[in-house]
């Protein structure tokens, strides 16, 4: 069970709610040391003083703010504990707001709020209900680990969901900073109608445990050959250039494409593979990743290097030989 990061009360009005907070997500990127190649040293960072080259203690060091022209303004930790923040434990609530108002490029982090002990139970439950049924999201401010955050309060199924944001100063604006944005009005009716029928044909419930990181996956099996001592092979791969394409054509033969996936049985032109024609079809339908899931669980060799095509061939003659396995 996950343990609380902070606790305090979440008020609203007169009311004030007991609660403690958890992360709602963990970091599954995989890491590495550093090591002199060749050797089995591992690498370390000192903090290291640019002029003399002599390594510094970090209780000697103060933080100085880069003013331009060479100039820095120096900043001891006393000088700063002076303005942070107080240790407030209260998120209070200032407003509450349309969910779908809020752009998603204001969040930052998500974290779940839990009520502290019996007697915040139902409080907590009363206004995770009330928002809900509302479809409000509230709007507070919380201070952690000596820094001021934004943070949006959201109902889920059931629990509170506190999202850090971002303050409206730290949000760029793309028309700034991105060139080349196009105007709404350099498209014909028929691309924005075709382009639309691509979304529809493309649309789905969402499903999160439908993606997966399949370069980690990648990356552990690579750890895995090496750590058994298998000798690994690599290859180079070449930059292909892009192609020019008529984006008209570009969005009709996605469509048709789409169409075809939603019902592969019916197209002409697949031929099913010997012995059993709709584990064909149903392999055709599947995406790279799903095809390398189902090659993980017949421990397909060599998969990780295989194209979508090959996956497919090797999903479906491991298939073979395991019903083959049965019937005998």
């Amino acid at each position: 069970m996950a343990r609380a990061i902070w606790s305090g009360s979440l008020s609203f009005g007169l009311v004030s709610v007991p609660v403690e907070l958890y992360s709602a997500t963990e970091d599954k990127t995989i890491h590495f040391n550093q090591f002199e190649a060749g050797t089995s040293d591992r690498i370390r960072n000192k903090r290291v003083n640019e002029r003399t080259g002599e390594e510094v203690e970090y209780s000697d060091i103060v933080k100085g703010y880069d003013v331009g022209g060479g100039e820095y303004v120096i900043v001891t930790p006393e000088e700063l504990e002076a303005v942070e923040p107080g240790r407030s434990r209260n998120v209070e609530i200032t407003d509450f707001v349309d969910l779908d108002a809020i752009d998603p490029v204001y969040y930052q982090k998500s974290y779940f709020l839990g009520p502290k002990g019996e007697q915040a139970e139902r409080a907590y439950g009363l206004l995770r209900k009330a928002m809900e049924d509302s479809g409000k999201v509230a709007i507070a401010t919380l201070v952690m680990r000596g820094k001021q955050y934004l943070v949006a309060v959201r109902p889920e199924s059931r629990a509170l969901v506190l999202e850090t944001m971002y303050f409206a100063d730290e949000v760029r604006d793309p028309v700034k900073e991105v060139p080349g944005l196009p105007a709404a009005d350099e498209f014909t009716d028929r691309e924005v109608a075709t382009a639309k029928m691509l979304i529809e044909s493309m649309t789905s419930a969402w499903e999160p445990d439908r993606y997966h990181d399949t370069y980690r996956r990648q990356v552990e099996e690579l750890i895995e050959q090496k750590r058994r001592g298998e000798e690994v092979v690599v290859e180079a791969k070449r930059a292909e250039p892009t192609k020019v394409v008529d984006l008209m054509a570009a969005l009709e033969a996605s469509v048709a494409a789409a169409r075809g996936r939603e019902a592969p049985a019916a197209s002409a032109t697949k031929k099913p593979a010997r012995g059993n024609g709709k584990a064909a079809a149903d392999l055709s339908s599947l995406s790279k990743t799903e095809l390398y899931e189902r090659a993980s669980e017949l421990d397909v060799p060599g998969r990780s290097k295989m194209s979508r095509k090959e996956l497919e061939k090797a999903v479906a003659a491991g298939s073979s030989a395991g019903r083959r396995r049965k019937a005998s």
